[in-house]
């Protein structure tokens, strides 16, 4: 008579997904929150488009893809925010490689996403961190026992005019590892209604192909009135 968990098949067959370079490389770009071709994500992870269709269809039918076709164009994207979560959450317990870049440009896309980025719909990188010891500096955000907004902090989003998605599954405020900060950052509702609300607002650009963004003028002047973060500190 066995005793084994009847999950286990399930969660062979999702880690099985996952364990594959190809399929790897795909989740992680896909952390931008946008939705990309398969002509793209093929030259992203340098492999030909029939080998990458192969992969795609497999994270398709695993639930961690969504898709749909636009005439000749296949796009995908990551299935929702839990599994945005799950993808952060294991890339965070990898140390990246340490390797010298091969090209300028290649550094300074590397610093550029440790500047500033987009996990799939929330601030990362050293722009993420600082929003968040931002917020809890002013009594916004606690982390004593896990995230959470405090009732300044509802009263504050309101005052900027950023809408709050109350009353769905997802968490108001989460804690979410920075793989280059090794420090939380704020995720949940809170944090991807502050990213759309940089992004919409002209705070923040995203810059290159990857998932980096860059403070703007305008932006450096909103963060240091609304959150004293000063300006030039995250150029």
């Amino acid at each position: 008579m066995t005793t084994r968990d009847p999950q286990a098949p399930g969660l062979a067959a999702l880690a099985g997904l996952i364990a594959d370079e190809t399929r790897a490389a795909c989740l992680l770009a896909l952390l931008d929150g946008r939705a990309w071709t398969a002509g793209e994500l093929a030259r992203h992870a340098g492999v030909a488009a029939s080998t990458l269709s192969e992969h795609l269809s497999k994270l398709v039918a695993g639930g961690l893809l969504a898709e749909e076709r636009q005439g000749r164009h296949r796009y995908v994207r990551l299935a929702g925010t839990r599994v945005a979560q799950l993808v952060e959450d294991l890339a965070a317990q990898v140390t990246p490689a340490a390797r010298r870049p091969h090209t300028l440009r290649e550094a300074g896309a590397g610093s550029a996403m440790a500047r500033g980025r987009t996990c799939y719909d929330h601030l990362a990188g050293r722009l993420g961190i600082a929003v968040t010891d931002a917020l809890t500096a002013r009594g916004l955000l606690q982390q004593e026992t896990g995230f959470a907004l405090t009732d300044a902090s509802l009263e504050w989003f309101g005052s900027v005019g950023i809408g709050l998605e109350r009353g769905g599954r997802r968490p108001l405020a989460r804690a979410c590892l920075d793989w280059t900060e090794r420090r939380p950052h704020l995720a949940g509702v809170a944090g991807a209604a502050l990213c759309r609300h940089t992004l919409d607002a002209g705070w923040c650009v995203r810059i290159g192909s990857e998932r980096a963004v860059k403070v703007t003028p305008s932006g450096e002047r909103a963060l240091s009135e609304l959150l004293g973060i000063a300006e030039g500190a995250l150029r």
